[in-house]
């Protein structure tokens, strides 16, 4: 099959590459039938991620096809069309109890794209299937489901329930790419006072004003004092850090109000400045987290009865033999105004099995 390899900080080439098999009873080979690439892809490329080693496929966002299964999976069959999600779960291990799949033990965690090969491929091994893949409607469309696989449930847990977004809050996010977006449209659904968005790309701001952001700003012209100004000094209940560079994140600890909450989402490969001694007097909270995708299941629901934005936040779509193309105009975003890209086409009838698998 081909796929996405990465080799090195800013070399990936779209290649050959051994078609998956099944390793372990819970595993499940899923055709690729549409894929996204995410922020923190780029930043895997650039070299912030060094768990991310030389020959990996990159991409753990997809929808697909099941093709085959191991003999302990229960839950979906060959032929079932499925999200997968970014995060796989063994379901046993003290973590995956507590539904903190993000921090499984047991194998599991973010492992496609990081630790195991991921899903830029024609062809994907998706371990502990039943609880890491979800069955789609048929009505839902691919394009849009895989928005589910990633943005969505870390946005809205990373971001609006770390921050505790209440009714009646002020609340600013500062980075208006997919992650950022999809905060907007997730905490609209808690009647917040204000949403604030902050970014460098005017077309971002425009996507965040048709998203659901009562103000927008460019992160060049005060923001700060566009905070204060519209809180009366006080500053923002809750802020959403979804960049991941350290003048970002210090943006943020600076917005917020005495009592408030900062979340952290963005992917950060060089250290920030906390500044504590500004900070420790003010009662502020800080959470930062890798998401765990327990809420998948009710965002899908809510998705699928149109309660999401889906269509709207996919601006460029491509065959997925361009997937360096697309990566291309997915960097470049400020010039090309990609917000999400999804990458579909042709695939193979059937996954080449070793000898003694036949």
């Amino acid at each position: 099959m081909k796929a996405l390899v990465f080799h090195g900080p800013g070399q990936t080439s779209w290649q050959e590459v051994p078609d998956p098999s099944i390793k372990d009873a819970g595993d499940a080979i899923v055709r690729v039938d549409a894929v996204t690439i995410c922020g923190t892809d780029l930043h895997i490329v650039k070299g912030d991620v060094p768990e991310v080693t030389p020959g990996r496929v990159l991409g753990h966002e997809a929808v697909g096809t099941v093709v085959e299964t191991g003999g302990d999976v229960r839950t979906v069959r060959p032929g079932d069309r499925v999200l997968i999600s970014c995060i796989s779960a063994c379901g046993r291990c003290r973590f995956c109890r507590e539904a903190r799949y993000g921090q499984c033990l047991g194998g599991g965690g973010w492992v496609l794209g990081h630790t195991i090969d991921g899903t830029q491929a024609e062809y994907v091994r998706v371990p502990f299937a039943d609880l890491s893949v979800h069955p789609l409607p048929s009505a839902l469309p691919s394009h849009e489901a895989v928005l589910l696989a990633d943005i969505f449930p870390t946005s809205y847990e990373v971001g609006i329930l770390n921050g505790r977004v209440r009714p009646g809050d002020t609340v600013v996010v500062v980075g208006a790419g997919p992650i950022g977006l999809a905060a907007i449209a997730t905490a609209s659904l808690y009647s917040p006072y204000r949403i604030i968005a902050v970014d460098l790309a005017a077309s971002r701001l425009t996507a965040a004003r048709a998203l659901g952001a009562d103000a927008t700003v460019s992160a060049l012209e005060e923001p700060e004092k566009l905070v204060a100004d519209l809180t009366r000094e006080l500053g923002a209940d809750v802020v959403i850090e979804a960049v991941g560079v350290p003048e970002a994140f210090e943006m943020c600890t600076r917005m917020v109000r005495p009592g408030g909450r900062v979340a952290n989402i963005g992917v950060h490969g060089k250290p920030a400045v906390l500044h504590l001694e500004d900070l420790w007097i003010k009662d502020v909270t800080l959470t930062t987290g890798l998401v765990d995708t327990r809420s998948t299941p009710m965002l899908l629901r809510m998705m699928a009865a149109g309660r999401l934005p889906g269509a709207s936040m996919v601006t460029h779509r491509f065959e997925l033999d361009r997937m360096e193309e697309a990566y291309d105009v997915f960097s470049r975003a400020g010039e090309t105004g990609a917000l999400k890209v999804v990458l579909g086409g042709p695939h193979h009838d059937a996954v080449a099995l070793p000898p003694q698998e036949r």
